[in-house]
């Protein structure tokens, strides 16, 4: 039998999902609404894969997945995203995740998802394959372009602490780099995502779904 976890914040695509698997007969799903619900069962049981929603109240899926990757390190995690997801790729890949399911995905092509990650496939959508083959062909993006480039773990880690109100001081000691490094780490992410600024650079991360409200501080919102 393959135990499934599969982790959403909402119970009307956990139910269909779960329907859709479970109709193989060898596959079980196990339900976590929550971030830290499903930290709890990953701690308690083991599960051949992980259903991961990109993005939830609290915690992305990439961060939750690194989280449980930290506990579980053999743990093959699927994000199931209905969202653009170009951005995140350089994300998932360094995080160490199986691949990604798009919410909008048949049960036929849900079912081989999850049995390729079993056999230790990637797991990646054509659209994904294009996009970022399209992205990586492009010459490097200028600010008010309307395609941002694909953020490495590094830059997505100088964007959560903008958004949380850190100087460049205090980023690059969390880091551990230069400020001078620091100062051209932000000058690429600029150009990535077509921005001047910090706060803008905060501002497009979270319309990219980079960034969630819970990444930002209360002076930062306000």
């Amino acid at each position: 039998m393959i135990d499934i976890l599969l982790v959403d914040d909402h119970p009307s695509v956990m139910a269909g999902t779960k329907f859709m698997l479970e109709q193989e007969g060898d596959m079980v799903v196990a339900l976590a609404q929550t971030p830290e619900k499903a930290l709890e069962l990953a701690r308690l049981y083991h599960y051949d894969v992980m259903l991961v929603d990109l993005h939830m109240p609290g915690m992305n899926g990439i961060d939750l997945a690194k989280q449980i990757l930290a506990i579980v390190p053999e743990a093959v995690i699927l994000i199931y995203t209905g969202f653009e997801f170009t951005n995140h790729f350089n994300l998932m890949v360094e995080a160490g995740i199986s691949g990604f399911v798009l919410k909008t995905a048949n049960k036929d092509q849900l079912v081989t998802a999850v049995r390729c990650a079993l056999r230790g496939e990637v797991v990646l959508p054509l659209s994904l394959i294009k996009q970022v083959r399209r992205t990586s062909a492009q010459t490097p993006v200028t600010a008010g372009s309307s395609e941002p480039g694909v953020v490495t773990g590094r830059e997505y880690d100088i964007l959560k602490q903008i958004a949380r109100g850190k100087s460049n001081k205090e980023i690059a000691e969390k880091i551990h780099v230069s400020q001078r490094s620091l100062e051209y780490s932000l000058t690429n992410l600029f150009q990535k995502l077509g921005v001047k600024f910090r706060i803008e650079a905060a501002v497009k991360a979270k319309t990219l779904g980079l960034l969630s409200d819970s990444d930002f501080s209360s002076s930062v919102n306000s």
